[in-house]
């Protein structure tokens, strides 16, 4: 009697492929000690998109466990990792032409007023001029000018919170810790898959065992 084999399975949550067929070996990470049935598990189809624009589709890893035993029969399948995965296709990275450039252009700009206009209203709202004139006046007993050591100290400092906090210099990272931006994305796009694996669930559109 032959012994049985075993193939472990660890998914990745979301997924991103250009390219029509979507293989085992797209969605995550396989291990087996057998290196034919390993090759041939990578292999497997497990979907194929219908048409060339950019979509999206929630392969239930119990449709991925009867693939596989379909493929060989007696296998057993350890999986470890998401019990859903999210696949997007998406078409092929070019190089970056003049309406690109013009979006990032426009984009920055606007962050940068944005902000720049948020702060300066913010501090309007607080008066923190009259703050600094009265603080100076105490300090030095002479009239402020608008222009004084708290102002240059103040927006000085101000720069430099907001490169801590953002943890970058230009494309360089102050630590190893991720931006706040980079974990407010992680966040967003973990509610985003969650909630399309749900809205998959609901309406009958997880790919799943029949």
């Amino acid at each position: 009697m032959a012994a049985q084999e075993t193939l472990y399975l660890k998914l990745d949550r979301d997924v991103e492929v250009d390219k029509d067929e979507v293989q085992l070996s797209d969605l995550g990470k396989l291990v087996c000690e057998n290196p034919d049935i390993l090759a041939r598990a990578k292999s497997l189809r497990i979907y194929k998109f219908k048409d060339t624009k950019p979509q999206r589709c929630v392969i239930s890893v119990m449709k991925i466990i009867q693939s596989l035993q379909s493929m060989h029969p007696g296998l057993i399948v350890d999986s470890i990792g998401e019990t859903e995965v999210v696949v997007e296709k998406v078409r092929a990275q070019k190089q970056l032409g003049v309406p690109e450039w013009i979006k990032i252009a426009f984009v920055s700009l606007i962050c940068f007023f944005g902000t720049a206009f948020t702060i300066m209203a913010f501090h309007n709202d607080i008066g923190i001029n009259k703050v600094f004139e009265k603080i100076y006046e105490m300090v030095s007993g002479k009239p402020s000018d608008g222009f004084t050591i708290l102002e240059v100290a103040y927006s000085i400092g101000l720069a430099m919170g907001i490169i801590l906090f953002f943890n970058h210099i230009g494309g360089r990272r102050i630590t190893k810790d991720p931006t706040p931006i980079e974990v407010e994305m992680r966040i967003y796009e973990d509610d985003v898959n969650n909630a399309l694996v749900e809205t998959a669930d609901r309406e009958g559109k997880t790919i799943d065992v029949n």
